[in-house]
């Protein structure tokens, strides 16, 4: 397994598994202890795994937590998504810097997101699965909604959002956001 470290967004990697193929198919590890270790990560850390199912276009984001924030690990195990992260933490040598990925389960690649980064993306096949590993137990009152479709974050979504749920709907612009975590 490879790490690889994204550059505009401090703390984030990519884990690029070796798959093993043959007339059967592939096997992957899909998480290594030890290589998130050498990344700096505590394996430990983790505390809940969840998994999303959504039909193509659908559109989830962008999130974050509010309080100490939430670290995950995310990795498309179905289909593909277009994946985006923004980091918002105001002392991040990347602050404000946005990435996108495209994620597969062809390639079973795992996105490490830091605390403090906006999370978001959207499905590009009929169905897509996205598996997340967090490091804190989810709270509702933590929950924050960043608009998909502000302009100040310019997210070049490669579909026409096909759904968005009500939160999605109502989630207020950047600026916003970074006015209310001052």
């Amino acid at each position: 397994m490879k790490v690889i470290p994204v550059p505009a967004i401090a703390g984030a990697f990519l884990f690029e598994p070796t798959p093993h193929a043959d007339e059967r198919g592939f096997f992957s590890r899909t998480f290594d202890a030890d290589v998130v270790r050498s990344a700096g990560i505590d394996p430990d850390g983790f505390l809940q795994d969840s998994v999303s199912r959504s039909r193509k276009g659908v559109l989830r984001g962008m999130h974050l937590r509010s309080g100490l924030g939430e670290a995950k690990l995310v990795r498309c195990s179905w289909g593909a998504v277009f994946d985006v992260v923004v980091d918002l933490r105001p002392d991040s040598p990347t602050y404000l810097g946005k990435e996108t990925f495209d994620l597969s389960g062809e390639t079973q690649v795992s996105l490490y997101i830091p605390a403090g980064c906006a999370h978001g993306f959207q499905a590009l096949t009929e169905y897509a699965d996205v598996s997340y590993r967090i490091d804190r137990a989810h709270d509702p009152a933590e929950d924050v909604a960043i608009a998909y479709d502000d302009p100040e974050l310019a997210i070049d979504w490669p579909l026409p959002p096909a759904f968005v749920s009500e939160r999605d709907r109502r989630a207020l612009p950047l600026s916003a956001v970074l006015q209310n975590t001052r």
